[in-house]
């Protein structure tokens, strides 16, 4: 290995480090205020429908931001992009804590969802560039793990400062520890060469999105993406405060709950998935497909049980469950995508299937908060478990019909090194 390759990869690891930091900042601050859903109930009169909208508007937004955010990261630079978004979205955690309504509470969620939008279609397009095919889905699978801990740090933290009447100062010490990293990222990322993937694929100068349509793997994508994010933003959105009611769990006690027990598994499965994905890459360019197709399959019955169990035990085991396959989906949505879509065109694929994500999975947290007390989430758990069945399906049919022709389009010009 040269001098020049040695550094190259030094780099690769230290930027997936330095991203890692920022995109568990992202979720902390995003995943806070789910925890304290019974304590803005009492100090800002706010209803199940309007705590719901609590997710669906940053979510919403959030997904009309991802594709215009996918186009400004393919044409600028990234390394702007990505530290700009860290410097909004600290500032609005910070305002979140002087929040004196629920009217407030929800144009700052809104504006969180503009502020974040902006880093993760940037953040994964830099760390697939700095990565080949044989290392992607590994690369992207430990920068993912960062949301693993930031959901999980986030929910605890807030419910813990919620359970102690410091919801507003959990916000205000979130939004400071953004803005204090800044100074490390940026002091890193101006050193970061950009636009120099280490696989260079054929491009295309037609706008990004008008190349994704026509590629049909890719729109598959687009579909089942958003079945499982509903799935998991229902658990995030609302797992807490369903353990908390049927169970009589604190606030703290729910969030710990509602999250380890599926975080820990999904940490595994992030891993595992990534290196399963990337082993039988050698063997099987649809390998990543498949990961996903097992991911929706064997999540469903878990996902069931998560609603349906009895006991807080059967509960756990059926969160450690759907949290381990769901990681197999998280680790390798974005490089099955990029397996079928031009490198000038990776931050805007990130930006659609997030757009697409996003819009469902604020109907999730939104529909959570309307249905609370008529079909209840465990009845919305078993429905979404009896899609994910559908969705999985649907990818085989795409694995065996569509796969074989787009990527051969798409690497017709190269031989792929592995």
């Amino acid at each position: 290995m040269t001098k020049g390759s040695m550094v190259s990869t030094r780099q690769a690891s230290l930027l997936v480090a330095f991203m890692w930091v920022a995109y568990f900042l992202n979720y902390s601050d995003r995943q806070a205020i789910f925890s304290m859903f019974p304590s803005l109930e009492v100090d800002l009169n706010m209803t199940n429908k309007q705590l719901g909208l609590a997710g669906a508007i940053f979510l919403w937004v959030y997904a009309f931001c991802c594709p215009i955010a996918g186009y400004l990261a393919d044409r600028f630079s990234k390394r702007l992009l990505v530290i700009l978004s860290l410097i909004l979205w600290s500032l609005v955690t910070i305002a979140t804590g002087f929040a004196g309504s629920a009217l407030i509470i929800l144009s700052l969620r809104a504006m969180m969802g503009v502020s974040e939008a902006l880093f993760m279609p940037t953040a994964i397009a830099l760390t697939a560039d700095a990565h080949p095919p044989s290392l992607r889905s590994r690369a992207i699978a430990i920068l993912t793990t960062a949301q693993i801990f930031g959901t999980v740090a986030g929910s605890w933290y807030g419910g813990w400062m919620a359970d102690q009447g410091q919801w507003r100062n959990a916000f205000l010490v979130l939004g400071v520890v953004g803005l204090l990293y800044t100074i490390p990222y940026f002091l890193f990322l101006r050193n970061v060469e950009e636009n120099k993937p280490v696989q260079v694929i054929k491009t295309t100068k037609i706008p990004g999105f008008r190349v994704l349509f026509k590629v049909k793997t890719f729109l598959l994508l687009c579909v089942v993406f958003p079945i499982f994010v509903f799935g998991l933003w229902l658990l995030y959105g609302w797992f807490p405060t369903f353990l908390h009611d049927k169970f009589f769990l604190n606030q703290s006690g729910a969030a710990l709950n509602a999250t380890i027990f599926i975080q820990g598994p999904t940490l595994i499965g992030l891993l595992g998935g990534g290196v399963i994905a990337d082993a039988m890459y050698r063997y099987t360019k649809a390998s990543r497909l498949w990961l996903l197709t097992a991911s929706l399959i064997l999540c469903a019955p878990f996902l069931h049980a998560l609603g349906s169990s009895d006991t807080l035990t059967t509960t756990r085991i059926a969160a450690m469950g759907f949290g381990l396959f769901s990681g197999f989906m998280m680790g390798n949505i974005f490089p099955a995508a990029f397996d079928v879509v031009a490198v000038d065109t990776r931050a805007s694929a990130v930006g659609f299937l997030n757009f697409f994500g996003a819009i469902m999975s604020g109907f999730a947290t939104l529909f959570g908060g309307m249905w609370k007390e008529s079909l209840g989430i465990d009845g919305l758990l078993s429905l979404t478990a009896l899609a994910y069945m559908f969705a999985g399906i649907a990818l085989i049919v795409g694995i065996k019909m569509l796969f074989p022709k787009d990527y051969k389009a798409e690497h017709a010009e190269l031989e792929v090194l592995n």
